[in-house]
């Protein structure tokens, strides 16, 4: 089995597991106790918080636990939704009391939750992208209004890769006093990220997208911003997030966070070069295929390929023994469709039959050779095919 996968989810770093077993085993305190196990557990839960905010350009304190990016985008949106709406405040209605941008290709997490926040009173706007899966900065500003309280938009596609002008919309965003918040899960650990260069207010990310456990995440929050917590009860996360800590895997968080910090240079150069190569042979091999989404703008790791041409059963078979993505893996039950190739433009044939690669740190070179080979032999099996059909 070759996995190509990683944008769906990325393998536990070895370093990481045995980072996290200590706190599995043997210091396994509940960091609110007021004993030696419990200050241990709390020891861990700092340290954490410094290697992801070191990682982001964040003061520790502004790192924020949760179970992953969809919690920390459920927290954003619903609660900024609860602290404007007048249904959820002993105030006069107002009218139109919060108006939220977003874009019609965010991760389901968002589209869903903002879908909430609209049933209950919220005014939303969803951006269209270009051909490219990438949001007009023009179209954002002329989208503001005297009601806009929140700016949602992510970070880096997680089908097609696509980065978004981040720096240029935060600081649009606070030049007009208006919180920005992005799903960075894609991005985090393979891009240079600055929430302070970038004037990020909120950022969410998953342990499991950078080579860390899954379960757990974060958020990070500007000082100064505040929301209503969705989850109460002890307190936990400065009251935003309350339950007893997972400590081993915000312990393996902060390590994969770490990893990723120093080794992201030369991670980047080497994944670059692998996918650059693949996609050279990929489009050398099908004439008709097309690469999806910003040709440098991106992800060096995610490939998302139309086979124009090619039925969707007919790929999966010919690659049998690869592991891939047809569609988001949220949302991979869905027959319909993928709901991003569709806004940038592609037709229903060609959306079914894009295929998404995703490199990472343990792919190997003779793995790619090898996806290659089935890939050359998926394409003569086509010709064949078409010339039999030809002949009779």
């Amino acid at each position: 089995m070759v996995y190509l996968d990683n944008n769906a989810t990325t393998p536990l770093d070895p370093r990481v597991y045995e980072g996290m077993e200590s706190y599995n085993k043997e210091f396994f305190g509940n960091p609110a106790s007021s004993h030696e196990y419990g200050y241990k557990a709390a020891a861990a839960i700092l340290k954490a918080r410094k290697r992801i905010a070191d990682l982001i350009n964040a003061k520790p304190l502004n790192i924020l636990f949760t179970s992953g990016a969809t919690e920390s985008n459920n927290m954003v949106v619903l609660g900024m939704a609860m602290k404007h709406l007048s249904a959820f405040n002993k105030k006069i209605s107002t009218g139109n009391e919060i108006h939220i941008i977003t874009s019609a290709v965010e991760h389901k997490c968002i589209l869903e939750t903002c879908a909430r926040a609209e049933e209950w009173g919220a005014q939303l706007i969803y951006l269209p992208v270009n051909k490219q899966g990438i949001i007009s900065l023009d179209e954002l500003k002329e989208s503001v209004n005297a009601n806009t309280k929140l700016i949602s938009l992510i970070f880096a596609n997680n089908e097609i890769g696509s980065i978004n002008p981040i720096k240029e919309i935060g600081q649009f965003c606070r030049e007009n006093g208006i919180i920005f918040h992005t799903d960075a899960a894609q991005a985090i650990g393979k891009v240079d990220i600055d929430v302070e260069e970038m004037n990020i207010d909120l950022l969410s990310i998953s342990g499991h997208k950078i080579y860390g456990p899954k379960g757990v995440g974060a958020l990070y929050v500007r000082d100064g911003v505040k929301f209503p917590a969705l989850t109460l009860g002890g307190g936990q996360e400065k009251g935003l997030r309350s339950g007893t800590h997972n400590v081993p895997g915000i312990v393996g968080l902060g390590l994969a966070c770490e990893i990723a910090l120093n080794e992201m240079p030369s991670e980047k150069k080497e994944i670059a070069k692998m996918s650059s190569w693949l996609l050279n042979e990929i489009l050398s091999t099908f004439p008709n295929a097309k690469l999806n989404g910003h040709p440098e703008q991106r992800l060096c790791g995610n490939l998302n390929i139309s086979f124009s041409g090619f039925e969707p059963s007919f790929i999966k078979k010919e690659l049998s023994g690869i592991s891939f993505s047809s569609s988001s893996a949220c949302s991979s039950t869905v027959t319909k469709p993928s709901h991003v190739l569709k806004a940038i433009g592609l037709s229903d044939e060609d959306a079914f039959a894009s295929v998404r690669f995703g490199l990472g740190r343990f792919t190997k070179w003779d793995e790619i050779k090898f996806v290659v080979e089935k890939l050359k032999t998926m394409a003569k099996k086509s010709l064949s095919l078409k010339e039999e059909l030809n002949l009779s």
